[in-house]
């Protein structure tokens, strides 16, 4: 599906720095149904487009609503949500994309920090919803800078657990890991700082690296040999060009000709993902699971080559 274009029917400040937009498509009719850890790409009038974690609907999916963070120092596109984006102003919107997907399991640990709380909303409230047992820990600088604090409040109850960091410290993630539900899944969204220090929290203790999920607004560095050219075949396109070592695989199908989504250009939002006929991939993207990479059937061609000189792909 391709972008539709959608109205901002309202803005709403949640806390220090953030920002909740709510979207309408102009005729009212329904938006594209999502399951919680969907994300949305929001295309802005100055042409930038960003990933957004939804964070609900109504029953009718007659509305999204996204939270947007404040940072200075990006590329723009928060700072123009924030100083340029008003009610009633037309943007677009892709359909939901979900890589983080909240498989059914019998108990749930929800870690947030910051903006990371975002995805975890949808989550804690379908955990919630199915009668799971699952416990929420949300970081954040302060009380000041945490967005729906008081909605979570009243949503989780003793379920719910805050860290602003200025009183707290930093969650104390080996006494939230040391015990593990039977079947548990963890999911945790936030700062890179903070998903490097869950990851190895979770291998400290015994955590199976497959119940650890991780949801990333940057990329991580994957080690990887030489880029070498790639000859790459696209064959429903029945184009095969020669990739070179100073482009990507993504970037030389566009320059082919060959149409293609894409939209992070780093790995993480899987617009790009695409069938593999051939050829070995050599994964540098931060969406697909251990058992994903080792069927080697799909990639993203934004960040990922090949082990070797030749690739088929389904495009």
């Amino acid at each position: 599906m391709s972008d539709f274009e959608v109205v901002t029917t309202q803005l709403t400040y949640e806390a220090d720095g953030v920002v909740s937009v709510r979207l309408e498509r102009p005729d009212g009719a329904p938006l594209p149904a999502w399951e919680p850890g969907a994300h949305v790409d929001l295309v802005l009038p100055v042409g930038i487009t960003r990933q957004y974690s939804l964070i609900e609907s109504p029953p009718d999916f007659s509305s999204y609503k996204v939270a947007v963070l404040q940072q200075r120092n990006s590329r723009g596109g928060s700072e123009y949500v924030h100083v340029f984006l008003r009610p009633g102003q037309r943007v677009a919107v892709g359909a939901p994309r979900n890589h983080f997907a909240l498989d059914d399991a019998p108990a749930y640990l929800f870690l947030g920090g910051g903006i990371g709380i975002t995805p975890l909303l949808s989550m804690a409230r379908a955990a919630s919803e199915r009668g799971r047992d699952y416990a929420l820990h949300y970081g954040g600088r302060s009380l000041r800078s945490m967005a729906y604090r008081d909605e979570l409040r009243a949503a989780h109850g003793d379920a719910l657990t805050l860290w602003p960091g200025e009183t707290t410290g930093p969650l104390p993630l080996d006494e939230l890991l040391r015990e593990r539900a039977d079947g548990a899944l963890l999911y945790c969204c936030g700062p890179e700082a903070m998903l490097a220090a869950v990851a190895e929290a979770a291998a400290r203790n015994g955590w199976p690296q497959q119940d650890v999920r991780f949801e990333r607004f940057a990329p991580t560095v994957h080690e990887h040999g030489p880029d070498l050219p790639v000859t790459v075949l696209a064959r429903r396109s029945g184009v095969e060009l020669l990739v070179q070592e100073d482009e990507s695989v993504l970037d030389g199908l566009l320059r082919a000709g060959v149409g293609i989504g894409s939209s992070c250009r780093s790995g993480i939002c899987g617009a790009c993902q695409t069938t593999v006929l051939e050829g070995e991939p050599d994964h540098r993207d931060d969406i697909l699971s251990a058992a994903q990479r080792d069927a080697g059937d799909t990639m993203m061609p934004c960040v990922s080559r090949a082990r070797g000189d030749r690739l088929v792909l389904d495009v």
